[in-house]
């Protein structure tokens, strides 16, 4: 039987439905799952049970886990007829089952449970699962005589209503979760990995769409390119798939590469070299120039080494593979034996066979007798589907010629996962009877908190006694598993300049309650100690009976999306808590093929060449493919798939010059170009097939420093579903009901890229941190002239329609065109006559002119453009501050030039908000009474169009008014109206300013 249970705590209820007939109800839960049934105990004459009782289901099969639901039914227990109404339902699925240490206390509102009930309010549950063999079940549903009509429990609920459910609130129960904080948490549901391997073999056929050519504002060279490459599923043409004779490949979105793998596994019986009669063996792999050389072992006779080798196919130059057993000398490495293998008699395995099993090989000598010991190896072709593809040492990851790998911890494909970021917000509240070093004044009190490498002060109060009060908040960012602590220290500011320590305490973060919504969070009383060492005892806190004490009140917010990006760019916008996470809406998939025409990075040989890698960012996956050495149009040919859950996000694809190989760790990756990808650009099932300019921004210029390949597709699981994301909020709930400021998101985010930096960078092969920094954008917020220009053109060309409208409508006016201005007087005329027209007109033009522009659509997805972004003619001085350091690291004269810019612009930028003031104060002028007579005109004109606008119909006024407005030049006068004569003469607040 298996050992999975799943837990479900009933914390409480509120505003249920009242049923007793006196305003109040005796409420009870029952709980229902895989055939289990538990019931709570009853709550008399309450409207807000709080129960908080913890039920444990035996899961009887795992597996079907996703498959099973539970249902909680809040009933009211009536003693005249011991019968039982439903005050409403609530219904979990899947989703909800998450391991104890993501498991928050949710409010679910309660579901009618027929179509003519009646159902109102909340239900708190907690619910999780657990594999501890400690944990017995929960006793069965007691017998209680209830009346047949109520004892038939639904076994399902209407699909629709469950996907209705929302799930925002959460009331937190301290005490109960520190009493399960020992659980450990088991797996719930398998999750799908889309990893290296796991490619979806049969892809949807993509619908057919029709390609049209159109102009690019920027230049030629700089535009997308449509690709027709024949990939593993067939030739790709304008985004469809033609099959091949050939059988697909799991890998659809690459070319089929094929390679030569040989793994070796150990060795035995190996005979003594040296004079000591021990033996220090290594073997080297060689085909024709192409050497690969295992680790060798000190003085072992039975080594094992399991490591795979891959060598391109199309770069083979030798039809013998040969397997060198040596043995590692300070002057030359000696010769033990040797087995070799005919290429053509080689096998070939396509996945899913099974891998294909190792062999023992007798050693050979140079003249091809048998001698002592035995290789056990494994050869076979295969390709970049096979499952050794990514840990295998790699042909192209050497120089031709070169006898052992390059630095071959940084140049293998891996699949990385960033970490979970939280919020943490901290309430400073109040501290009691500290004792400060300097018994004769009271302290000018501060706390300063700090969360790793962030730390935050509060403001310095200086009380009359030794109970200061601040009540100030903070939000930090900490990430799983939460191995930092809360350290709060209590300082005194002696003199400027000058702090002193009172006191410390310290809080695990793996203790502090969590929470999925705004419920409030119950504060706490901490004592405080001299050192820091003591703070960190747990036990300190029982030796001794007097003691300082800070009042905070801290909490895990898991119902925000933490921003470790810019939010333009963004490629997840999911919340921390898994409990609030939706179900995908499709799939993402991208095959990395190639580079061309590379910009050399670096000189070897006396050659420019270059060893690139690609990046890819999405969600919390990122992907690196394999290091290319010294090549300049290197072929990646790697497919990744990830799942999608909202079209509004991007994929990020970056190219990188590895600067580790050759045994250097302090020279940084320098950045060749990347790829943004908007998910909602894309149409579902369709391939894109371009290859993208890789644009750098440099001192001297915008420059191309070559082309990626990329073929990309989108498949969506419900259509429905997505349709439906467009509706919803594009950020958690929490960032509209206690929104952060615009400081706090960019300090945040800057703490979550470090934090995210500095865990890729401990894998391997390690994540740099300039490469993370380069993919999440962390520069984007800084000044620079030449981004504040395109965004200006930006504004202006959003309103350039309404421009052009106003424009078109002052010549109707000015009857430039007779023929036109009568056409405009007539739809004016028919307009005004029957004013129910109006609306249908507009959205009905709007429709038309839709229905005209999808012919004219963009066929391939928005890629950067050197025009928008005025890169194509920046003077060389503003690329030189764009590309300053933060601090500057420029001269006093550079600096002042600058400056004296930037306060030109600011001059400008301040007289257009001033007029702007203006205009709005003479509004406010029209009935402020600060110019008398002005307002008694407009007072008396108000009167006047009031009686008017009384008597007369209002086609009359609206036709009267088109008319005088649309009216012929000749009835013009070339000075202005009356009503804007009458507007430029009211005061404003200019004359008040200094």
């Amino acid at each position: 039987m298996s050992s999975f249970k799943l837990g479900v705590e009933v914390v409480s209820a509120h505003d249920l439905v009242a049923k007793d007939g006196q305003g109040s109800s005796n409420p009870f839960v029952e709980l229902h799952f895989d055939g289990q049934r538990f019931r709570t105990t009853t709550k008399e004459k309450d409207l807000n049970p709080v129960w908080n009782e913890t039920f444990y289901f035996n899961i009887s099969d795992p597996n079907r886990l996703s498959s099973l639901r539970l249902e909680a039914y809040v009933y009211s227990h009536n003693k005249t007829n011991n019968a039982k109404t439903c005050l409403g339902k609530v219904c979990l699925t899947e989703t909800s089952f998450v391991p104890y240490s993501d498991a928050v206390v949710l409010h679910y509102p309660l579901e009618k449970r027929s179509i003519l009930s009646r159902a109102k309010g909340e239900l708190g549950l907690k619910v999780f699962v657990t594999d501890d063999p400690s944990i017995k079940p929960s006793n069965p549903l007691p017998a209680m005589e209830l009346d047949s009509a109520y004892a038939q429990i639904p076994n399902s609920a209407p699909k629709e209503k469950t996907d209705k459910r929302h799930t925002f609130f959460h009331l937190p129960n301290a005490n109960h979760s520190q009493q399960k904080q020992n659980l450990p948490p088991a797996p719930v549901q398998q999750q799908m990995n889309y990893g290296v391997h796991e490619m979806k073999s049969e892809p949807q056929p993509p619908k057919t769409v029709h390609m049209f050519s159109g102009s690019s504002s920027q230049p030629p060279d700089y535009a997308l390119r449509e690709t027709s490459p024949f990939l593993g599923g067939g030739r790709i043409v304008g985004g469809r798939v033609i099959r091949g004779e050939r059988k697909a490949s799991t890998y659809d979105l690459v070319e089929q590469m094929h390679h030569l793998f040989v793994r070796v596994v150990k060795a035995r019986d190996l005979p003594s070299k040296d004079a000591t009669g021990s033996l220090d063996p290594f073997v080297e792999v060689k085909v024709g120039n192409y050497k690969g050389i295992t680790k060798h072992y000190e003085k072992k006779q039975n080594p094992e080494w399991n490591q795979v080798f891959a060598f391109a196919r199309e770069t083979l130059q030798s039809s013998v593979l040969e397997v060198i057993l040596k043995d590692k000398d300070l002057v030359k490495d000696d010769f033990v034996g040797i087995v070799r293998f005919d290429l053509h008699e080689v096998p070939t395995r396509v996945p899913p066979d099974s891998p294909l099993a190792p062999e023992w090989y007798r050693l050979e000598d140079k003249k091809g007798e048998k001698k002592k010991g035995e290789l056990m190896l494994a050869v076979w072709y295969g390709t970049q589907a096979d499952e050794a593809f990514p840990d295998a040492w790699h042909s192209d990851a050497i120089a031709l010629g070169d006898s052992a790998p390059i630095a071959s911890t940084y140049i293998r494909s891996k699949v990385y996962h960033s970490p979970r970021l939280w919020y943490v917000r901290v309430n400073v509240i109040e501290a009691q009877d500290l004792v400060p070093a300097d018994k004769n004044r009271f302290p000018d009190a501060y706390v300063k908190v700090q969360i790793g490498n962030q730390i935050l002060k509060t403001k310095s109060v200086q009380p009359r006694n030794l109970n200061p009060i601040w009540n100030e908040e903070f939000m930090f960012v900490a990430s799983e598993p939460f191995e930092d602590h809360l350290i709060f220290s209590v300082e005194d500011r002696v003199g400027p300049n000058k702090d002193e320590t009172i006191s410390r305490a310290v809080i695990a973060l793996n203790s502090v309650d969590r929470r999925a919504d705004d419920r409030i969070v119950r504060s706490r009383w901490y004592n405080l100690e001299k050192h820091l060492s003591d703070a960190m005892d747990g036990d300190r806190a029982k030796k001794d009976k007097f003691h300082s004490r800070l009042h905070v009140c801290v909490c895990l917010d898991g119902g925000y999306h933490v921003l470790d990006e810019s939010t333009q760019y963004s490629s997840d916008l999911r919340p921390t808590a898994k409990q609030l996470w939706k179900p995908s809406i499709g799939v993402l998939e991208l095959g990395i093929l190639n580079a061309d025409g590379i910009h050399p990075m670096k000189t070897r040989e006396g050659k420019g060449t270059s060893d690139t890698y690609c990046v890819a960012k999405y969600g919390h996956k990122w992907v690196r493919t394999r290091t290319i050495v010294s090549s300049l149009n290197p072929k990646y040919n790697e497919q990744y798939t990830w799942e999608v859950y909202d079209p509004a996000t991007v994929l990020t694809v970056g190219v990188f010059d590895n600067c580790q190989l050759g045994g250097s760790d302090g020279n940084k990756d320098v950045k060749i170009g990347k790829v943004r990808i908007r998910i909602s650009t894309l149409e579902a099932g369709r391939v894109y097939t371009h290859c993208y300019p890789l644009l750098v921004l440099q001192p001297s210029g915008v420059k191309k420093m070559g082309e990626l390949h990329l073929a990309i597709r989108f498949s969506s699981t419900s259509m429905l579903n997505m349709v439906f994301q467009y509706s919803r909020p594009l950020l958690p709930k929490m960032h509209y009901k206690r929104p952060l400021s615009v400081i706090q998101q960019d300090r945040l985010r800057h703490q979550a890229v470090n934090i995210v930096a500095a865990r890729l960078g401990r894998a391997e092969p390690p994540l740099r941190r300039e490469v993370v920094e380069y993919m999440s954008d962390v520069d984007a917020h800084l000044w620079s002239m030449r981004r504040s220009k395109a965004n200006f053109l930006r504004l202006t060309s959003v309103f350039s329609g309404l421009f052009a409208v106003g424009k078109w409508f002052g010549e109707v006016c000015m009857w430039k065109n007779p023929i036109t201005t009568v056409l405009v007087h007539i739809l004016f005329v028919m307009l005004m006559c029957f004013p129910e027209l109006i609306l249908p007109t507009v959205f009905l033009y709007m429709f038309l002119i839709g229905v005209w522009n999808y012919r004219y659509r963009a066929r391939t997805p928005p890629h950067m453009n050197t025009v928008l972004s005025c890169a194509n003619a920046v003077s060389p001085d503003e690329l030189d501050e764009e590309f300053d350091t933060f601090p500057t690291s420029k001269s006093s004269d550079i600096v002042r030039m600058r400056y004296d810019r930037l306060r030109s612009v600011a001059g400008r930028i301040q007289t257009v908000v001033g007029d702007i003031a203006t205009q709005g104060e003479r509004l406010q002028a029209l009935l402020s009474w600060r110019d008398p007579r002005a307002t008694t005109i407009f007072v008396i004109f108000c009167l006047v169009a009031a009686i008017v606008l009384y008597v007369t119909p209002f086609q009359v006024l609206g036709l009267l008014a088109g008319f005088y407005i649309m009216r012929h030049p000749r009835f013009r006068h070339k000075t202005p109206a009356a009503p804007i004569n009458f507007f430029r003469r009211l005061p404003a607040r200019t004359d008040s300013m200094l």
